[in-house]
Order: structure tokens, then C-alpha cells, then sequence
């Protein structure tokens, strides 16, 4: 057990103290705007008493998305550069959506 403990401490050293540098930072903001952006939502359908998507969502999911992506192109990682690249794709069709319209339908319904 003491074996599993030490190996496990080794790994959590290695990962958050040795291998910390700006770029692990940034994967930290790029996650904090996906997570605000559930928040945001989150709210937003409360205070509606229904699912409501706000603008400030498809905001958040850009400034997100284009750290991930930059993250992703630094770590050489070609699924998380596949992944974030569509998602912003979705991201910036449905603000443009938003903006062509003048309105947000989910909100309206």
C-alpha cells in the first residue's frame, strides 16, 4: 500500500510541480471558460425556469476553444486539435446565427 502511495505522490509531483510551466496555465484559463460558460447557462435557465443557451455561452466557448486549440497545437496532440477545431466551428456558425438573426431562439421558445 505504501509502495502505491509513493508511486501515485510521484506521479502527482511530476504532473502539477515538474511539468507546471505557462503552458499548463493556459490549458487552466482555457478550461475556466468552458466551465464558466455551464455556469453561465446554468443561471440563465434558472432564472428563465427553462433551457436557455445566453450569447455570453457561445463567447465563452470561443475564448475556450481557440486556447484548447492552441494548447492542443503545442502539445502536438492531433485529437485534441481535431476536436477543438470543429467545436469552433460550432461555435462561431451559431454566433453567427445569433447576429444574422438578432435573436437567440432557444430563449424565445
Amino acid at each position: 500500500m505504501t509502495d502505491l502511495f509513493n508511486m501515485l505522490a510521484t506521479y502527482l509531483h511530476d504532473v502539477f510541480v515538474i511539468k507546471f510551466d505557462g503552458w499548463v496555465i493556459l490549458g487552466f484559463v482555457a478550461q475556466g471558460f468552458f466551465t464558466m460558460r455551464f455556469v453561465v447557462q446554468w443561471i440563465a435557465s434558472e432564472r428563465a425556469r427553462k433551457s436557455v443557451i445566453p450569447v455570453a455561452f457561445w463567447f465563452f466557448s470561443i475564448g475556450g476553444g481557440i486556447l484548447l486549440l492552441v494548447y492542443a497545437l503545442y502539445r502536438r496532440d492531433p485529437v485534441f486539435i481535431a476536436g477543438q477545431a470543429f467545436g469552433l466551428l460550432v461555435y462561431f456558425r451559431n454566433l453567427y446565427f445569433i447576429i444574422v438573426t438578432g435573436r437567440q431562439s432557444s430563449a424565445k421558445e
